[in-house]
This record gives C-alpha cells, structure tokens and sequence, in this order.
C-alpha cells in the first residue's frame, strides 16, 4: 500500500503562494525567444559549470531527448558547447559558451529592473519582509535541488 504523506496547512499556504509567484514572475521574464527551460539550462551551466548531458536533463527536468534537442539549438544559435567528457569519451558533456554567458546576464540585469519596478511598488515594511527572507529561500531551493 503505497504511503500517504499528510499535507500540512503550512505547506499547502507555501505550495499556493509559490505557485500564485511563479505565475507572475513567468510574466515577467525576458521575452528575448529562450525558452525558460533553456535559460534555466543556462543558468545552470554558468553557475555550476559543465555538465554531462545525462545529468542535464535530470537536473532540468525533461527527456534526455529533450534536452538533446535543447543544447544542439543552444549550440547552434553559439551558447554552448558539447564534448566528449574526458572521463569517458562515451559520454557528452555541455559547457557554456562566452556569448551564453553574456545572454544570462543580460536576461538577470532586464528581469531585475523588471522586478525592481514591481518591488518599488510594495510597502516599505513588505520589502524590507521580502529581503529579509532571501537567505532562507535560497536555503529551501538549495534543498530542493539537492
């Protein structure tokens, strides 16, 4: 019989307003043609470095396909590059590109004055709330992606 997890209230208010921000935040990233998969790839590239393939798609989320599919575009359009790992010649690993890097700090520079503009919007109190829990969201999407 399969484990019933109770959800709590706690996390059922989390699991809401998350998804309530993720909604709005999607409406304002960059419309620049990257897909939010791909600048995730990115993102992810720049910040941890190369990966193989085979992890990428895990840690992103989608088919090995998929992924496949996403870093030869990627690739194409000279945002990153794939090789063979030099553990194991077998395996591909993806890197990314200068411009890559260049294109993801672009998107965070338009998405932060986006996001600045709403945030100046907010009561002072409510910012100051919002900055203030910065550290223990980055805590709980470390969590996450671990």
């Amino acid at each position: 019989m399969p484990r019933v997890i109770e959800v709590s209230t706690d996390g059922a208010l989390v699991a809401s307003a998350f998804e309530r921000l993720y909604e709005a935040l999607r409406r304002l990233a960059p419309r620049d043609g990257l897909s939010l998969t791909a600048a995730s790839t990115l993102r992810r590239l720049q910040l941890r470095g190369p990966h193989r393939l085979s992890a990428l798609h895990v840690a992103e989320g989608v088919t090995q396909p998929a992924m496949t599919q996403l870093v030869t575009r990627l690739e194409r359009d000279g945002l990153a590059t794939r090789g063979p790992d030099p553990a194991d010649g077998r395996a591909v690993v993806v890197t990314i590109t200068e411009a890559g890097r260049t294109l993801v700090e672009q998107r965070r520079d338009r998405y932060a004055a986006a996001l600045a503009g709403v945030l100046h919007g907010l009561a002072p109190a409510e910012h100051a709330v919002i900055l203030a829990a910065l550290p223990a969201l980055e805590r709980l999407a470390e969590t996450i992606a671990e």
